[in-house]
């Protein structure tokens, strides 16, 4: 669950006093009729505002970044890790914080796509597991809620594990951290 701020409820208070007057106004309207579309109205676009509200103060009052990342391949078991510290840069408590990491196989990152940097399966593969012939995903990308309430100054460390295409050389990564 977000974490609501005093700025949330600022705007909350706006559009519920607006949702208020559109409401009265639609009411005072002589022709009945009209009456039931134009509260249905002024809800919908009231509900609509709220929800992009919401979005765009999480997004201003919300600061988290990302310090001294870290990745690490064990190769016996073929995972990858990584290591990092989110802080909360901002002036605003935050409810969770999420970990976006994209890994991307040579040449894509790039735009560098020869023929040879797809996979394609070998002509032993293609005996003995049927022949699927299908190509193998190029880039992967997996989230991780790595911090939870972190107080306005507060950092606090992760690490997260994920199994790494054995297929894969030479990967490009992306590294993206949110708050919510």
């Amino acid at each position: 669950m977000s974490t609501l701020n005093y700025w949330h409820f600022i705007i909350f208070g706006i559009l519920i006093l607006i949702l208020i007057f559109g409401i009265i106004g639609a009411l005072k309207q002589p022709e009945k009729k009209l009456r039931v579309p134009m509260i249905f109205s002024v809800i919908l676009i009231i509900s609509l505002i709220a929800g992009f509200s919401v979005v765009v103060v999480d997004k201003y009052t919300k600061q988290v970044k990302l310090y001294k990342l870290k990745n690490k391949r064990i190769l016996s078991i073929e995972k990858i890790v990584y290591t990092g510290i989110v802080k909360n840069e901002g002036n605003h408590d935050i409810g969770e914080v999420t970990f976006e990491i994209k890994i991307v196989n040579k040449g894509h990152a790039t735009g560098n796509v020869k023929a040879g940097s797809f996979y394609a399966p070998s002509g032993f593969k293609d005996f003995f597991g049927g022949g699927s012939g299908a190509l193998r995903p190029q880039s992967i990308t997996k989230e991780f809620l790595v911090a939870t309430d972190l107080k306005p100054g507060e950092a606090k460390s992760f690490r997260v594990y994920f199994d790494f295409p054995p297929y894969f050389s030479n990967v490009s990564q992306f590294a993206k951290v949110y708050a919510h």
